[in-house]
């Protein structure tokens, strides 16, 4: 995602509430698991339903192509794809496997394939671009699609995403630039690129990058991780999202599970802390907006799902950081559904999951690229196909951790 030192993106949320100390594991009747695992999967459907409905659309007209139109209503400039967003797409793939995992259909499984390989279409010069953020998301989303789908197609795109990323990692600085040749090192970069690097077989990159935006942008007063650092200047943006807090999540869950080492626990259990403190009301992340920050809250849920169903350990201490972690997605979820809009029976979600959703129409200003390279919010966020994917997103991860039982 083009974006430097946070240009365009939505204020931070200022505190309001806190679970309070790691309570005593919850029990759960299998019953009422198995129940709400349904009602969850079936609600993760009406969101993948409106999507695609509103949504994809060929691109260019051409057979066998299917990618997401930027907005709903959408103008003609973006019905023609004139207007794309490179990681919006990968995160669109990555829902598509959800729901091919949920629930197998060899529909879902060939929409997958044809996204990502309209992707490579529109992208007209190859996998990869100038920006390290954007190819780490669509790396996790092939890798995915190749690991637990078997699409093969897949191989050619993650062999250049990984050279990108491994080779993008800067030795002096121990981390990735937010784009190639910038002096700007962030965890949007950083974060995702980690993860990645993880899955394909690069542990110790990916345990130096973790390091390294522990040291670097964990701010000491709130725990919570910190956009990024200018160098060689050493000035540091200090606006706080939600996606960032969730990568860097993510990428220390795995690291606890492929190494044991207590340090990746202890941090999981101080940003979840930090997370529930800053970020949630009573439980409900905070309100995101529209453009590039539609996606912020739901790259948040998904790992905080991905920490509830995979964090290892079964003394009280690790389940009640599943059960904290399941908490936070299953109340949002909540939310959200409750203030859903209906629109010919699919629900259109709310870039404030606390509120209710509002519709948008034709004059609804549409989402524009920043000098910065970032996207701004239309003028009612619910239009844009980022705020519709955390929606979708969202379901997808509250039906994971209750079909773990959480």
């Amino acid at each position: 995602m083009p974006d430097a030192g946070g240009n365009g993106r939505p204020p931070a949320k200022s505190p309001i509430a806190r679970f309070g100390p790691y309570p005593a594991p919850r029990p759960t009747s299998t019953a009422n698991a198995r129940m709400s695992s349904a009602v969850w999967s079936e609600r993760a459907d009406l969101a993948e339903a409106a999507l695609v409905s509103r949504h994809l659309r060929p691109l260019w007209a051409l057979p066998a192509t299917e990618l997401g139109v930027v907005g709903w209503p959408a103008t003609l400039r973006e019905r023609l794809f004139f207007s794309w967003n490179y990681w919006w797409q990968a995160h669109l793939v990555d829902c598509a496997i959800d729901a091919a995992n949920r629930a197998p259909t060899p529909l879902r499984r060939k929409r997958v394939a044809t996204i990502v390989r309209s992707h490579r279409l529109r992208n007209l010069t190859g996998w990869t671009n100038r920006y390290y953020d954007d190819m780490a998301w669509l790396a996790l989303a092939v890798e995915r699609a190749q690991r637990t789908l078997g699409i093969g197609h897949t191989h050619t795109a993650l062999s250049a995403l990984e050279r990108q990323l491994h080779d993008g990692w800067d030795a002096k600085v121990g981390a990735i630039p937010w784009r190639v040749g910038a002096d700007y090192f962030n965890t949007p970069a950083n974060g995702p690129a980690a993860i990645a690097l993880l899955r394909l077989g690069h542990l110790d990159r990916a345990a130096e990058i973790a390091d390294w935006l522990d040291a670097t942008l964990r701010d000491e007063e709130t725990g919570l991780i910190l956009d990024g650092i200018h160098l060689p200047s050493g000035e540091i943006e200090r606006p706080v999202f939600t996606y960032c807090q969730g990568v860097v999540l993510g990428l220390e869950t795995e690291l606890l599970l492929r190494t044991g080492q207590a340090n990746h626990l202890a941090r999981v259990r101080r940003l979840l802390s930090a997370v529930e403190e800053h970020m949630t009301t009573r439980g409900v992340v905070h309100a995101g907006d529209g453009g590039d920050g539609g996606l912020f809250n739901g790259i948040l849920v998904r790992y905080l799902a991905l920490l509830a169903v995979s964090l290892p350990g079964t003394d009280e201490k690790h389940q009640a950081i599943r059960f904290d972690a399941a908490d936070i997605v299953r109340l949002s979820a909540n939310a959200a559904w409750a203030n859903r809009l209906e629109v010919e029976g699919e629900p259109l979600f709310g870039h404030d999951w606390s509120t209710a959703a509002q519709l948008p129409d034709a004059s609804a200003g549409g989402a524009h690229f920043t000098e910065g390279g970032s996207v701004t919010s239309s003028r009612v966020p619910e239009r844009d196909l980022s705020v519709q994917l955390s929606g979708w997103m969202l379901m997808e991860a509250a039906y994971q951790v209750a079909a773990a039982g959480l």
